[in-house]
């Protein structure tokens, strides 16, 4: 089973229903999935949003788990696949994929996105909007293999050293609610 349009438009609802200071900017990424999950065409063509999931996992130290891209970390983030049932799979499924990573769990309530985020896709894929799912996950730091972290590939950094400020500043505001 792949995730349905309906799943990803009833987690942007509650994700907008929970942050209403979040809600102009989200409508009209809410009605775009809302059309495609009615069965309507679509309006939009090539200019649909593409939708990625995308795990952030914190250590018991509080640093976030990062991939190396290119001369940059980044988060684990990927497309959604045809095995995937939810949003939150398709993070875990990438991390794995491009870290070998097992063995994070969900923090108790804090199982939806912590950040719907926003952005121009990258050129090839045209001139659509690359939207971001992203999960928040708890891990202890020696469940990275020493071998990814020697090869370079990932590493534990602080949340600021992503790059991506929305991201470390929400993974702050819930470590100091989690904390």
């Amino acid at each position: 089973m792949a995730v349905r349009d309906s799943d990803i438009v009833k987690t942007l609802s509650s994700y907008m229903h929970e942050r209403p200071g979040e809600r102009t900017a989200l409508m009209p990424l809410y009605d775009a999935l809302r059309d495609h999950a009615g069965g309507r065409s679509c309006s939009r063509g090539v200019r649909c949003p593409m939708i990625t999931a995308g795990a952030i996992v914190v250590d018991e130290q509080n640093r976030v788990l990062a991939l190396r891209n290119e001369t940059r970390w980044a988060l684990a983030e990927g497309l959604p696949e045809d095995g995937d049932d939810s949003l939150d799979e398709v993070a875990l499924r990438v991390l794995r994929e491009e870290a070998g990573f097992h063995g994070v769990w969900t923090m108790p309530g804090v199982e939806g996105p912590i950040l719907i985020d926003a952005r121009h896709a990258a050129p090839e894929f045209g001139p659509r909007l690359r939207v971001g799912f992203r999960f928040l996950f708890r891990a202890h730091s020696e469940a990275l293999l020493p071998t990814v972290i020697e090869a370079g590939r990932a590493g534990w950094v602080a949340s600021t050293e992503i790059g991506i400020p929305d991201v470390a500043e929400r993974v702050e505001q819930y470590l100091g609610v989690l904390t």
